[in-house]
């Protein structure tokens, strides 16, 4: 095979390499790495099973594959950016590239983007191979908060509002389709006004207490466990896991009772979790409507609930369920807890333009402000595992008042 002939045959390979991670993407947002399948990811590409493995021998070989190549793209998008000048230029370049890509991947002329929540579903040594990746990325996006102005900031704190940021782009998969890929610029531009100005008007960030969210009932007579209890433990292990990654065997475990128990209190998997998800809406329900004794101005009230949704995930009944696990559920199911958590969603919006309108918030987008502030809402549910030992209140100030208040305010 001469020169121009093994060119052609390397070109002809990455070319079907580069379907086959685009067609794993889909399936791997879809399904989660447990889900997945190769004869599924073949299927869409015209490929027999055995087809695929001439390119990625085993699942877990190609769903690595798949998030290096997501991080990698990430990595492009953050490396441009880095060069501007100012912190804001910065985040600008960034939120301009990374909207531009998804306009791309809207419109086919690009891959799609991996959900990273997968990340934790991967076995050893796939598992660390991808996170040192990824923590390679965060690095780099923390990079963007360098600069003399934040000389005053902690590394936790610098740590904080990089989840933030990131939690921010990612959630976009969630709600950017409502959207025209004209709108885009946009979308862009309001985003960036929030990031930077946040959403007072001028009052500092005090927020009031709130009643409990939700209680801890015993057990009935005759019960091991409580219902509650159930909750709480499946709601921590698929935030851990995924959906798929969460057993009723590990769940069961967790909770110190046998299989059959399980089965006793809960019909099957999928009612568990959409019971989680409700427990979830109805912790967010409760702090938005006992807000509203909270103070006088809807941002008194919108302080007060979003620190005590943060607050909750740190306690003993927290935390909520992550909006992760939608995508796992049954299309029927999944409609309808989309549709409870749109309502949740559309109640912040009426609080942010409220505010608006008596003068206690800043003219922002209300709709994207309330995506964004769900966005920060559901990434608070992994606070504990990378800032240890807060207490309710600092994790309020370190996650939801640098949202409210502008992130590079310090």
């Amino acid at each position: 095979m001469d020169d121009g002939q093994v060119a052609v045959s390397t070109a002809r390979f990455e070319k079907k390499k580069e379907a086959i991670l685009a067609a794993a993407t889909a399936v791997l947002n879809r399904q989660g790495v447990k889900g997945m399948t190769l004869a599924d990811v073949g299927a869409r590409v015209g490929l027999l099973t055995t087809s695929v493995t001439y390119y990625f021998k085993k699942k877990e070989d190609l769903a690595a594959a798949v998030l290096l190549r997501g991080i990698a793209t990430f990595d492009g998008l953050v490396d441009e950016a880095a060069g501007a000048g100012a912190p804001e230029t910065r985040l600008m370049g960034f939120l301009d590239r990374f909207l531009e890509l998804s306009r791309r991947i809207r419109l086919g002329e690009a891959p799609p983007i991996p959900s990273f929540t997968e990340l934790r579903a991967l076995k050893e040594p796939h598992r660390t191979r991808v996170a040192e990746a990824f923590n390679d990325l965060f690095r780099k996006v923390r990079g963007l908060f360098d600069a003399p102005q934040f000389e005053g900031l902690s590394r936790l704190e610098r740590t904080g509002r990089t989840h933030l940021l990131l939690e921010q782009i990612f959630w976009t998969a969630a709600w950017l389709r409502r959207y025209d890929v004209e709108d885009y610029p946009r979308v862009r531009d309001r985003m960036y006004d929030i990031l930077v100005g946040g959403l007072s008007a001028g009052a500092a960030w005090a927020p009031g207490p709130l009643p409990p969210l939700t209680r801890a009932p015993a057990p009935v007579d005759g019960e091991a466990v409580s219902r509650e209890a159930f909750l709480i433990a499946a709601t921590r292990l698929i935030n851990q896991r995924g959906y798929r990654g969460a057993s009723v065997e590990e769940i069961s475990a967790q909770m110190g009772v046998t299989k059959g128990s399980f089965y006793h209190h809960n019909e099957d998997k999928d009612g568990l979790v959409a019971d989680c998800f409700q427990r979830t809406f109805e912790a967010m329900r409760k702090a938005q409507f006992s807000a509203r004794e909270a103070g006088p101005t809807q941002w008194d009230r919108l302080t007060a609930a979003t620190a005590a949704l943060v607050a909750f995930q740190l306690s003993d009944n927290g935390p909520l369920l992550r909006a992760s696990a939608l995508w796992a559920l049954p299309l029927e199911l999944r409609h309808e807890m989309a549709d409870q958590y749109g309502r949740v969603s559309e109640r912040f919006a009426a609080m942010v333009s409220d505010g608006i309108a008596e003068g206690s918030i800043r003219p922002v987008d209300p709709l994207i402000a309330a995506h964004m502030l769900s966005s920060m809402l559901n990434a608070a549910a992994s606070l504990s595992a990378w800032a240890p030992g807060m207490t309710a209140q600092e994790a309020a100030s370190l996650f939801a008042r640098p949202l409210l208040t502008g992130v590079f305010k310090a």
